[in-house]
This record gives C-alpha cells, sequence and structure tokens, in this order.
C-alpha cells in the first residue's frame, strides 16, 4: 500500500471523531474566546482588564491556586505511601481496601460535597471541629477526590519497578531512606509528575466540590463562571474567565511534560513478587489508614445520614425518591431522573467507546513515513485535548455557540450525552491506545497474508488483545458520564433533569424532607458508580496512570 493511500486510510478513520471534535469541541470553544475577548468584531484586551480586575474573580482565582495546590501536595503525601503499601507490599484485604480507595475518583463531585457536608455539618460527627463551609473541608474534600489518582498512577508504575538497584545500595550502606531519595523516587518521578499534574487539574475543575462545600463565601473559577452565567447573567465574563482557565490549564499540561522526564532506560520493569509486612512499613501502612479513614468516614456519614427520618431510623427518604420532592416540587421525580442518567449515561458511553476505538486505531498502526507519523502525532495530541479543558468551559462553550444558525443544537435531547462523551473521551483513548500499541504488527501482516481482510484482522488479532480494555473504558465513560455535572448544569433540559443535578436542586431548598432525600440519592449515585468501578478493578487494567 502507497504512502499516500495509507495516509488517506488514516484520514478516513479519524474523519468522524475529529468531525464531531471541531463542530461540538473547537467551534464552541473558539466562540466562546470569541465572546470573551473580542467586542465589536475587533480584539479588544481592556475587556479581559476589567473582568480580571474585579475583586471577587481575584479571590476566585487565588482561592483556585492555593486550594487546588495544597490539595495536590496532601494527595501526593497521603498517596505516596499508600501506593507502596498497596503495590509492594501483601496483606489481609489489600485488594479490597485498594478497590474502596479507587471509588471516590469516580463518585460525583457533588456526592462528595454533600458526603462531606454531612460529616462536617452541623449535626454531623465531627461537627465540633467547625469545619463546616471552611477552605479546610474544601481542601479535604479534594484530597479525598483525588489521592486515589496517585495510588493508581504511581502504584502501577511501583509495582514493577525492579528492586535490585535498590538492594545494591543497600548492600553498600545506604539506609533505606537513602535507597528511598536516590533511587526509587527518581525512578518513580515520570508517574509522580504525571499523577501531580492531572491531580492539580482535577482539583482546579472539581466543581461540584466547590459549589457545595463552598456556600456564598468561597469561590473557584469554576463556581465563578457558573454564577456569571446563571445569577448575574454575565456571558461576556463568564466567557472570559473560560478563556483564562483554559490557558492556564494548557499551560499547566505543557509544563508538567516538561518535567516528566523519561524513565531511566537503565531501571528494569519486572514482575515482583510483593513480600510480607515488616516492622519499616509501618509509616506506610500509617499513611494508609489516616487515607481508609478520610475516605470511609464521609461515605459513611452519607448512608447513615440518609436512613435518618425525624431523628429515627428509616428508609422514609429512599420511598421519597419516587415523588418531585417538597415544596417546591421538582419538575420530575427523582427516580425519573435516575433513569435519565442511566439512559444519558448509556448513551455517551456508546459515542465515547465507538469515537474512542476510531482514534485508537487510527494512531496505533505502524507508521512507515515520517509524514505519517506526524499525522498520527497530531491525532493522537488533539483528542486529548478536551482532557485540559474542564467540563464546565466546554458547557459554557455549547451553551454560549449551539444556539443559532446551522449549528442550532442547544435544545436537541442529544447534546447532553454528546457533551459527557466528550468529557469521557480522554478515558477511553488513553485505556486503548497503549494496550493497541503494544500488539506486534506482525500478526496483522500474518493475516494479511493468508487473506483475511482488515476487519477479519481486527476481529482475530486486535479484539483479543483489546477486550478487558474495551470493557474498562466502558466503565470508564459510563461511571464518568454518570456523574458529570459541571457541563451538564448548562446543557440540561428543565424537564429531563439527571441525578447530579436534581441533588443540588434539592441541596438548595429548604426543608429537612428535602435535604433527605438528596443525602438517598446522592447515595443512590455514589453505589451505582461504585458498582461499577469495583468490577472495572477485576479486570485490572491500568487507567488513570496512562493519562
Amino acid at each position: 500500500m502507497s504512502s499516500t493511500r495509507r495516509i488517506g486510510t488514516l484520514v478516513a478513520l479519524a474523519a468522524v471523531p475529529v468531525a464531531v471534535l471541531a463542530v461540538f469541541f473547537v467551534l464552541p470553544v473558539t466562540g466562546m474566546v470569541q465572546r470573551g475577548l473580542f467586542f465589536g468584531g475587533s480584539f479588544d484586551p481592556s475587556v479581559v482588564s476589567r473582568v480580571v480586575g474585579r475583586p471577587e474573580i481575584q479571590r476566585a482565582l487565588w482561592f483556585t491556586l492555593w486550594s487546588s495546590g495544597l490539595a495536590t501536595v496532601l494527595s501526593v503525601a497521603l498517596g505516596l505511601p499508600a501506593a507502596f503499601a498497596l503495590h509492594r507490599l501483601s496483606f489481609p484485604l489489600q485488594r479490597v481496601i485498594r478497590a474502596g480507595l479507587l471509588v471516590p475518583f469516580v463518585l460525583p463531585t457533588v456526592v462528595v460535597g454533600v458526603a462531606f457536608r454531612e460529616l462536617i455539618g452541623e449535626a454531623g460527627l465531627l461537627a465540633s471541629l467547625g469545619l463546616d463551609g471552611t477552605p479546610t473541608a474544601i481542601v479535604l474534600g479534594l484530597v479525598f477526590f483525588n489521592a486515589s489518582v496517585v495510588i493508581r498512577a504511581v502504584g502501577a508504575a511501583w509495582e514493577s519497578l525492579d528492586p535490585r538497584p535498590g538492594e545494591a545500595a543497600a548492600a553498600l550502606g545506604a539506609s533505606p531512606f537513602r535507597v528511598l531519595l536516590t533511587i526509587t523516587l527518581p525512578a518513580l518521578r515520570p508517574a509522580i509528575v504525571s499523577a501531580a499534574s492531572v491531580v492539580f487539574l482535577f482539583c482546579a475543575t472539581a466543581f461540584g466540590i466547590v459549589l457545595t462545600l463552598g456556600g456564598v463565601r468561597y469561590n473557584s473559577i469554576e463556581t465563578e463562571i457558573y454564577k456569571l452565567t446563571f445569577t448575574l447573567f454575565d456571558l461576556p465574563g463568564a466567557a472570559v474567565l473560560s478563556v483564562l482557565q483554559l490557558l492556564v490549564v494548557v499551560g499547566l499540561l505543557v509544563l508538567a511534560g516538561r518535567l516528566r522526564s523519561v524513565p531511566d532506560p537503565a531501571q528494569s520493569r519486572v514482575v515482583v513478587r510483593r513480600r510480607r509486612v515488616s516492622l519499616r512499613d509501618l509509616p506506610a501502612l500509617l499513611s494508609t489508614s489516616v487515607l481508609v479513614l478520610l475516605v470511609a468516614g464521609p461515605l459513611l456519614a452519607l448512608l447513615l445520614g440518609s436512613l435518618r427520618v425525624d431523628d429515627r431510623w428509616s428508609l422514609g427518604n429512599y420511598v421519597a425518591l419516587q415523588t418531585p420532592g417538597f415544596d417546591p416540587p421538582l419538575p420530575v421525580p427523582v427516580t425519573t431522573a435516575l433513569v435519565t442518567s442511566l439512559a444519558v449515561a448509556v448513551q455517551a458511553s456508546v459515542v465515547a467507546l465507538v469515537l474512542g476505538l476510531l482514534v485508537a486505531f487510527a494512531v496505533t498502526r505502524r507508521s512507515r513515513t515520517v509524514a505519517e507519523r506526524r499525522v498520527r502525532a497530531v491525532l493522537d495530541g488533539l483528542f486529548m485535548v478536551p482532557l485540559g479543558v474542564s467540563a464546565v468551559t466546554l458547557g459554557l462553550g455549547l451553551y454560549l455557540t449551539l444556539e443559532s444558525g446551522p449549528f442550532d443544537f442547544r435544545d436537541e435531547p442529544w447534546l447532553v450525552p454528546l457533551a459527557q462523551a466528550l468529557v469521557a473521551l480522554p478515558l477511553v483513548v488513553r485505556t486503548l491506545v497503549p494496550v493497541l500499541a503494544s500488539v506486534d504488527d506482525r500478526l496483522r501482516q500474518a493475516a494479511a497474508g493468508l487473506g483475511a481482510g482488515p476487519l477479519r484482522a481486527v476481529m482475530t488479532v486486535d479484539l483479543p488483545a483489546i477486550w478487558k480494555p474495551l470493557l474498562a473504558s466502558s466503565g470508564f465513560a459510563f461511571a464518568a458520564s454518570l456523574g458529570e455535572f459541571g457541563a451538564t448544569s448548562f446543557l440540561v433540559r428543565e424537564e429531563r433533569p439527571t441525578l447530579p443535578v436534581v441533588i443540588l436542586r434539592l441541596l438548595s431548598r429548604p426543608g429537612s424532607d428535602n435535604y433527605g432525600m438528596a443525602l438517598a440519592a446522592a447515595c443512590v449515585l455514589a453505589a451505582a458508580t461504585a458498582v461499577v468501578m469495583l468490577l472495572v478493578e477485576r479486570l485490572r487494567v491500568p487507567s488513570i496512570g496512562a493519562l
């Protein structure tokens, strides 16, 4: 096959994903940039200075930076010892603990916020600490949500790290601490930097956590965008803030890429047998125990709170989910919103899976020319761009641009699952690409030599290698879509709300009945996402670390 024909096939394979990304990602983001930075058809930098000069905007920017930075440091500090304990040691219930610590990452951020409010609120177990409505609560919520990223990403690298260089250094008299500093951590640096950059990104875009725990005193960039759009109706200001957030996030990803050095080729990767716990592992086990308590406490408080009605144990809050709530009522019963969320998540998962498969096949086929290699590299980077744009920014861009002309799609029911699919797309691509790239291209050539067509070759060579990652990526996409809140809050139709949107509406209404329903709905949503991710964990497919 000629080089031109191969490039043509590559472009044809990626045509549908590129078209979808162009219309429903590039166009909205570009339109938002134009809305925020251009006035009367010309670039107006004074608009940016006026928006950034507002005291409330400056407070939101500063709060986002310092809270995300502190939460990242704490997540790494707690996640590294836990990654060692859960991937290099052997002790009872290890697999259960590892799976349990992964659950917070897939919980909807609004559920995380509700769980912490129930733990530290006026009637919570830790109410005496006075953390409700404080920055400390927000930072703890961010650590709760993101520590599992460090455990999964660094743990996967630590699990296969060759122990022989460290053992040689120890035999020459190096202390365990010195071995850690001079050999182990440098070998793990790419994984640590990657995990830290992803954690900071997720902290800076944790819309639901700040919205539910920050109250009216503390706002991040994301909640300020939401307030400017739906409370103050300042769409240009919201657009400017979204553009600034986009620039900061892209800059962060570029910086992380420069800091993420290539692993030392002298460090080989092997399958290491886990060793039994010894006394020197006590600090790592204690740190892991602290993380377990941080994760279990809010979830247990959420469950117990959902089972209390008028200071007695009852299933009344769950029974009430079949109703539209209390004064003022919701447009639909909560159970209907749950069905809507499940249906939307299935649709979004299918779309993300189809697009992700096309992208993965396009970028992992062997390149035989420099031009072909460059085209594949551009495509691979292009479909990672949604990872660097928050869901709130994407939702606002779609809300502002898809309202007129040939792209008048804002009221279409399929827009919400499509937006959620774009949010989940990087997870699917990063799960499938490493596996497909590892398939020996000679097997495909052998199949073709025996007369197998392209589809038959895929079924006989690629599918057996990727069926587990395919199921895993479906689970990731489903869980991410089920709890997606940022983009959905801008696009959801009043008569078809999703469950995360309904939970926030119940929280914003007075009355213990509405609050009890919010707790029960949060438990249902948490259970659904947890079940999906526990099934994914049984597949043992690396995910977060690939990002």
